[in-house]
């Protein structure tokens, strides 16, 4: 029996096992599908990763080479081209070239990432051409297939991806004509709104969606409409653009499925994990952190929080479970869900990670316990794009807590 098995070899499980090994946790298997350690990182070959972590401006590749030079100083295992189909307490199965193999484990970090949501889940009418990409698949073509994608592109969704895509594809040449986003606000960063569309002229339609793809065999033109508040298009504000290629960039989804068919309580809200402040999930011996457990803006965060992890899978395996009493972190006014969902009681100092529901200006976070206000911090602009963290210690909470916003 291994003591530690981490699923997925990108920021999260990098992270997560050099933090348990340091810990004193020595006998550990990272499991990773592709056929390099890294993740998605491999194909974010631009800048701006590393800022918190290192205290330096990294490409992707860059912050994940300084993980897997980590991993590989301290001998870690890993086995590439693996793939985990079934997961239990204490027991992992993948499939590999080796065939189909079943490793028993103390503890296990779930780091598998999270995947694109697809055209399917949107509804729109007309054909399937070729021509259509998610975000994150054009971008690998690009960056790491080294193929051209499209010549006149439109983008639906202002997600990160989305928003980095519209600034790779121009520098190879194409026209990006149009960023839609059916949301009255962007859901990418406001440095990547800024750098990726502002700098280049690429306009962003807020409340819009596509309604229609033109086109049997490729794109050749998309039509996209003005929403109401209930997001139904308002007639009489199509506006048509020409075009070879639409690229989706309409969220990402935690990678659950491992997590459901363990019998792991999923929150409605991140499709992750419901988790405590160690990031053990409702299964004993299970953690999780990263993008598998809510999605992340910054990769500095996935790998601040994966550490977290590591290091309590550490002490799980060391000492083993312990009885202790809770209290329930909710989300209250402006706040979509909170991660951990509940804390010990007995917990030093907790980060509370959380996304707002709205753009709120001249706001402020309130942390309340018992109806009694026990934090507030100040903050200029707050939107769902930016992911926002508040750190509690145990002296300041007895009941269940609750975070708001107020402007």
């Amino acid at each position: 029996m291994r003591e530690l098995i981490v699923i997925g070899g990108g920021a999260a499980g990098l992270s997560a096992a050099i933090s348990a090994y340091d810990k004193g946790i020595h006998d550990i298997l990272i499991i990773e599908r592709e056929n390099e350690l890294g993740g998605i990182l491999n194909q974010c070959i631009h800048n701006g990763f590393g800022l918190h972590t290192f205290k330096e401006e990294l490409t992707g590749p860059e912050f994940a080479s300084r993980f897997i030079e980590g991993v590989k100083e301290r001998n870690i295992a890993y086995i590439l081209g693996a793939m985990v189909i079934s997961l239990s307490p204490h027991s992992v199965t993948y499939v590999s070239s080796a065939g189909l193999v079943t490793e028993n484990s103390k503890a296990i970090i779930l780091a598998a990432g999270c995947r694109e949501r697809p055209r399917g889940a949107l509804n729109i009418p007309g054909f399937r051409p070729a021509g259509i990409f998610s975000a994150g698949t054009a971008q690998k073509l690009v960056n790491i297939d080294g193929y051209k994608v499209g010549k006149r592109v439109v983008i639906l969704g202002s997600g990160d991806i989305g928003l980095i895509m519209a600034r790779r594809l121009t520098l190879e040449g194409a026209k990006v004509l149009a960023v839609a986003e059916i949301m009255p606000y962007s859901g990418g960063l406001k440095r990547n709104i800024v750098q990726c569309l502002e700098d280049y002229s690429i306009p962003l339609y807020l409340s819009h969606t596509v309604i229609d793809i033109r086109g049997k065999h490729r794109v050749e033109g998309v039509t996209i409409a003005q929403v109401d508040n209930s997001r139904k298009p308002i007639p009489g504000t199509e506006i048509d653009f020409e075009c070879d290629t639409l690229l989706l960039s309409v969220g990402l989804l935690p990678e659950n499925e491992l997590s459901d068919k363990a019998g792991i309580l999923l929150s409605p809200v991140t499709n992750g994990p419901i988790v405590d402040d160690t990031l053990a999930t409702s299964v004993d011996g299970i953690f999780a952190a990263g993008n598998v457990l809510h999605v992340h803006d910054l990769v500095d965060y996935v790998a601040e929080e994966a550490a977290v992890a590591g290091e309590n899978a550490a002490a799980y395996i060391l000492g083993g479970p312990h009885s202790c009493e809770w209290v329930s972190v909710k989300a209250g006014h402006g706040v979509r869900y909170t991660v951990p969902q509940k804390i010990e009681k007995n917990a030093s100092a907790v980060t509370i990670r959380f996304r707002v529901s709205g753009v709120f200006k001249d706001a402020e976070i309130r942390l309340v316990s018992g109806g009694k206000e026990i934090k507030r911090v100040k903050r200029r602009i707050l939107a769902p794009g930016e992911m926002e963290k508040i750190t509690v210690n145990q002296d300041g909470f007895h009941e269940d807590l609750e975070v708001e916003v107020v402007e």
